[in-house]
């Protein structure tokens, strides 16, 4: 009798979390904080004496998305700071590499954006308007990496990620921390935003 492959990841916090039928219970704020101030963004092919995390890059696009929707409601905030969020789990690729591997990485993703979300209150699936919105702030992210830590020219950039409207990033600068300061800085922009729900 063939028995099933592992299919759990240990998390620091002790829960398992089961990568194929995820449930909101073995999720923990303190795990995803963790896990993605650790993975590298741009494959860790950026400037700097640290990486650039997925959290740093979620803190940023939460910053972002507030800028372009200033009345929605905290819970988007609180989407658009967990909208990676997955990848505490099963890191991240870019974009082209995602679409080599095919819709099984997005299906993965997917289920494991729904478990989260409800473990905060969300809803599995945010609204269509909304994940535009943040697509949006994703991009003017990537755009902002891309130029100012990864090496690309605006034009370049512009040509991948669209070029964003200078009062949407006035004031922004790309930061490089330690993870452990991008964890500690993640997790209590998390609470700020659960409390204020």
């Amino acid at each position: 009798m063939a028995t099933q492959p592992r299919a759990w990841q240990r998390m620091l916090s002790g829960r398992r979390l089961d990568l194929l039928d995820p449930t909101p219970v073995d999720i923990e704020i303190e795990d995803i904080a963790h896990g993605l101030a650790f993975v590298a963004r741009w494959n860790g092919q950026t400037q700097g004496d640290f990486a650039y995390s997925v959290a740093e890059h979620s803190l940023l696009v939460e910053e972002l998305f507030g800028r372009i929707a200033p009345k929605t409601s905290i819970k988007w905030r609180l989407a658009a700071l967990l909208h990676d969020a997955p990848e505490y789990v099963i890191g991240d690729m870019i974009s082209p590499v995602k679409s080599a591997v095919g819709p099984g990485y997005g299906a993965l993703d997917d289920r494991l954006a729904a478990a989260i979300h409800i473990r905060f209150g969300l809803p599995a699936a945010v609204p269509a308007t909304v994940k535009r919105q943040i697509k949006k702030a994703d991009k003017i992210s990537a755009w902002m990496e891309a130029t100012q830590i990864a090496g690309f020219s605006e034009t370049e950039a512009s040509k991948f990620f669209g070029r964003p409207d200078k009062a949407v990033i006035d004031g922004l600068k790309i930061r490089l921390r330690p993870p452990v300061k991008v964890r500690q800085a993640y997790t209590q922009r998390h609470l700020e935003l659960i409390s204020s729900l």
